[in-house]
This record gives structure tokens, C-alpha cells and sequence, in this order.
């Protein structure tokens, strides 16, 4: 009897274990169930806001991309500042410089002064340059020059991005390609005088104007551009017929490396417009620039360039400037020019018994630049192309001159 009792208090024991252990199991499925809902649950919501983000995000872009009113900043465009002044030591006063004479090119008073004008301290001018992308077609460029009181626009045009067949087209008002300078900057120059014949035949600013230009690169592995312009001619010195636009502009440009550190670049150019007095007036332009780059930082620069004004009256006067520059290391560089008046057949009555013949300068230059967006330059010239106060009068003038590039300004064109 006793036996029957104990192995039915062992089965009875057993299958409560059993209960007992299932009702364990099915509480602990349960609560990972429970838990499983939960953590789909929070999934669910994170991709849910996930989703929501990437819609804002591409909400976002969109708007950007289509509207400037949404993102100004994508469309803010990049702005420079450069500062442009100097200290001039003169051996003739400021009263009688202003009205010199170059023969047959500039009558007396007629020059105009906007650069180193006053012996003693100039604020030649403070440019602001602004560049932007208009979008994939078009970018747009601009340039203000403030000059003492006067508040003028340099340069303002839009040029092409995205034509084929290495095709380019610039609109507005800008500085002709014509030559090796002409497209530069007074700070961009190596010296900080104007040479003699862009001065005698352009002004200071050159051929800059209202105008259309067409460029085509060639598809060679030798660099070869071809470029023509269409102008209003406003350029008084050798142009200037009002009635209508009267400048047409044609060059070719190539360079080659001829070892890996010797590059020459060159170029052939006509400008052809009439006079306000409708006579014809062509103007010829040969440059020749040989580089020869001697260390990561150090170059031998020679630069020479040749211009030739033809009038329809018979007029031929011309004139050449060639310059050599040593860049030491990116801080230190010197350099001299020379300069001629080569050819001045035209009439030269009113000079009658001064000395019209040499006209030529000399210029020797030295540079420090701490950084690149700061230049310091020491400058010496020896002047013998004008007449003051009726007499042949040699010049010479002592220049240091501070330039100071701030903002977004990018490299200028080699």
C-alpha cells in the first residue's frame, strides 16, 4: 500500500512539474512577443521618420536648385577686393606732369592720370569684383572701380560655359584679348607703369568696351585659340567714331612647351575702327612671351610686345616694349623693361625745334610679396618721351607701391 501511495505522489508530482514548467514557457513567449511588437513597433516609427527626412531632404534640394528666394547662399557670388596705392618721388611737380606731351600721340593736357598721378601718396583705386554661376549655361562676371570720386564699371559681362566644339562667347563690356596686356589689370601688370605705346595709342584703360566676343580652342594637343570681337570703339586715342560701332578685333594665340620647363606663348593681332573724324584707323599687335620655370618657385620671365598704328591719312607710328623678370622664390622677384617709340610718321609741326627722336624709358623694379594676396614694389624709372612746358624734359621717378587682394579673387591669366 505504501508503495502505490509513494509512486502516485511521484506522478502527481511530475505532472505538476510538467504545468508548472509549460505555464513558464508560455508566460516568457508571451513577454518576448510582447517585446518583439514593441522593437517592430519602434522600428516602424524610425522608418517612418527616416522616410520623412529623405522627402524633407529632397524637398529641400529641389528648392535650392530651382529658386534662389529659398537658398540665397547657393547663389551669393564670390566677391574680391583689391586696394591699389602708392608713394611717388617725382623730379618734376604735379601741376606741369599733368599736362606733358608725347609727340604725335598725346597733345598737351590731353593724358589721362588715373595711376600714380600725384608726387606724393596715390589711392589709385579700389576695385570690388564679384563672379558668379548664373547656372549650367552661363557665368557672369563684374568689376567696379572707384577712383578718387568717381564710381565707374569696369568691366560687366556673361560668358558661355557649356558651347561645343571648343567654342566660347563673351557679351557685355570688357578688356579686348587684342595683345599680350590689354586683358589685364593695372594690378596685374609686372610693372606699375603702362608702357609707353598702350599709352600713347590706347589710354589707360586700353581697349575696354561694350561689345561681343567669339573664342574657338583648337582641338590640337598645341595650344591654339582663335578669337574676333565686335566693339563699340568708344576709344578715343584711336578709334571713336560715335555714329555707330566701329571696332572690329581679330587675333590668334598658340603656345607650346618646348621642354618641360620652357613654355613660349604668342600671338598676332589686328584692331580695325574708324576715328571720330571717319578716318580709318588699324592697329597691329605681335607679343612674344618665353617662360623658363627653374624651381618649384623660381622663373625667368621675358616678355616683349610690338603695336603698329596705321591711319587712312598716311599716318604710321609705332612702338615696342620687352621686359625681363627673375622670380626668385614666391617671395622675391626684380625685373627691367625698356621701351621705344619705334616709328612716328605723322605731323609733328607743332614741335617745331625740339627734339621729336629717342623717345624711350627704362624701368627697373624689385617685389616682395609676404603672401599671395599682398605685394610691396619698389620701382625706378627713367622717362625720356615727353615734353613739358615746351621742352624735352627726362623724367625720373622713385615708386613704392602696396596692393592688397582680399575675398574670393581668383588667379589672373598667365
Amino acid at each position: 500500500m505504501y508503495k502505490k501511495l509513494a509512486l502516485f505522489s511521484f506522478f502527481v508530482a511530475v505532472s505538476l512539474m510538467a504545468e508548472s514548467e509549460i505555464d513558464t514557457l508560455k508566460t516568457q513567449l508571451q513577454e518576448q512577443q510582447t517585446t518583439t511588437q514593441l522593437l517592430l513597433k519602434k522600428v516602424n516609427d524610425l522608418e517612418k521618420k527616416d522616410a520623412q527626412k529623405d522627402k524633407e531632404s529632397l524637398e529641400s534640394a529641389f528648392l535650392q536648385n530651382t529658386s534662389a528666394s529659398f537658398s540665397q547662399n547657393a547663389y551669393l557670388p564670390d566677391i574680391a577686393l583689391i586696394l591699389n596705392m602708392s608713394a611717388v618721388g617725382r623730379d618734376v611737380s604735379n601741376t606741369p606732369y599733368e599736362a606733358f606731351a608725347i609727340p604725335g600721340f598725346i597733345d598737351a593736357g590731353d593724358a589721362e592720370l588715373p595711376f600714380n598721378k600725384d608726387r606724393g601718396f596715390n589711392l589709385n583705386y579700389a576695385e570690388v569684383a564679384m563672379h558668379s554661376v548664373v547656372d549650367p549655361y552661363f557665368e557672369v562676371y563684374s568689376i567696379f572701380h572707384l577712383k578718387r570720386t568717381e564710381f565707374e564699371i569696369g568691366e560687366a559681362y556673361v560668358l558661355t560655359t557649356s558651347l561645343p566644339e571648343g567654342l566660347r562667347i563673351k557679351a557685355g563690356k570688357f578688356k579686348s584679348s587684342f595683345g599680350r596686356i590689354n586683358k589685364k589689370h593695372q594690378h596685374a601688370w609686372n610693372f606699375d607703369e603702362q608702357p609707353i605705346i598702350y599709352k600713347a595709342l590706347f589710354g589707360p584703360d586700353a581697349i575696354s568696351d561694350a561689345g561681343i566676343q567669339l573664342q574657338w580652342v583648337a582641338p590640337t594637343d598645341t595650344y591654339t585659340m582663335v578669337g574676333v570681337e565686335a566693339m563699340q570703339g568708344t576709344n578715343e586715342r584711336s578709334f571713336g567714331d560715335m555714329e555707330a560701332n566701329n571696332l572690329y578685333i581679330a587675333y590668334v594665340k598658340s603656345s607650346l612647351d618646348i621642354t618641360d620647363d620652357l613654355s613660349v606663348l604668342g600671338g598676332v593681332s589686328l584692331a580695325h575702327g574708324k576715328t571720330a573724324t571717319k578716318e580709318q584707323s588699324n592697329v597691329y599687335g605681335v607679343d612674344l612671351t618665353l617662360r623658363e620655370q627653374l624651381g618649384s618657385y623660381s622663373a625667368l620671365i621675358w616678355q616683349s610686345e610690338f603695336l603698329q598704328r596705321n591711319k587712312g591719312t598716311g599716318e604710321k607710328q609705332s612702338g615696342l616694349y620687352t621686359e625681363v623678370v627673375y622670380q626668385y622664390n614666391k617671395n622675391y622677384s626684380g625685373g627691367v623693361r625698356y621701351e621705344k617709340i619705334t616709328k612716328n610718321q605723322t605731323d609733328l609741326s607743332a614741335y617745331s625745334g625740339i627734339d621729336t627722336d629717342n623717345l624711350q624709358k627704362y624701368t627697373a623694379m624689385l617685389q616682395y610679396k609676404p603672401f599671395a594676396f599682398s605685394r610691396l614694389r619698389l620701382e625706378y624709372s627713367y622717362d625720356a618721351t615727353k615734353i613739358i612746358d615746351g621742352q624735352r624734359t627726362d623724367i625720373n621717378t622713385v615708386m613704392l607701391s602696396l596692393n592688397i587682394a582680399a575675398g574670393a579673387h581668383g588667379a589672373h591669366a598667365y
